[in-house]
């Protein structure tokens, strides 16, 4: 496991790859609730040779429904989720390395109504890119990746070559 994540001031952190090991949460957005017994955990592990995400089935419903005694009507459309940080794109595993199949999961799935919380507990290979927040991007480089590495034994995180600063 590696240590906490220095804090990086007016810059949004993500994440295209997950090491072996890796645990996140999805929370319900706004106005939606976890469907009662329902888990929102995943965990990416070597499944047939490859890293893939274990779901479980989950579903996040609208709290209106719930305070409703009226007969509801099911209608066919979906409603993209709000994207917040660290909330990725669906899965790209196809795109992945051989090795990066055997070692990492790709970006978790977008679920309906919910998005993933922010990852506190990180494994050694994790590559994290941060990014200025708009307005904070007045010196070069805007960007910039930080990876937890094990050196001399030790677990760190590797320098972050970019600052976000404004103006003012």
């Amino acid at each position: 496991v590696c240590p906490d994540l220095p804090s990086t001031e007016f810059a949004d952190v993500t994440a295209e790859m997950y090491p072996l090991g890796t645990k996140l949460y999805y929370e319900c957005d706004s106005g939606y609730t976890r469907k009662s017994g329902h888990y929102m955990g995943i965990l990416c592990k070597k499944t047939h040779q490859v890293a893939a995400w274990v779901y479980k089935e989950f579903e996040c419903i609208d709290k209106k429904t719930l305070l409703s005694t009226a007969p509801t009507i099911k209608l066919n459309f979906t409603q993209k989720p709000e994207r917040k940080t660290q909330s990725p794109a669906p899965q790209k595993q196809e795109n992945l390395s051989e090795f990066d199949q055997k070692y990492f999961c790709g970006p978790p799935k977008t679920m309906p109504h919910a998005s993933l919380s922010q990852n506190k507990q990180y494994y050694v290979g994790q590559v994290l890119h941060f990014k200025c927040q708009s307005g904070y991007d007045k010196q070069h480089p805007t960007s910039g990746t930080r990876r937890c590495e094990k050196v001399n034994g030790k677990i760190i995180w590797t320098p972050l070559d970019m600052q976000c600063i404004n103006d003012s």
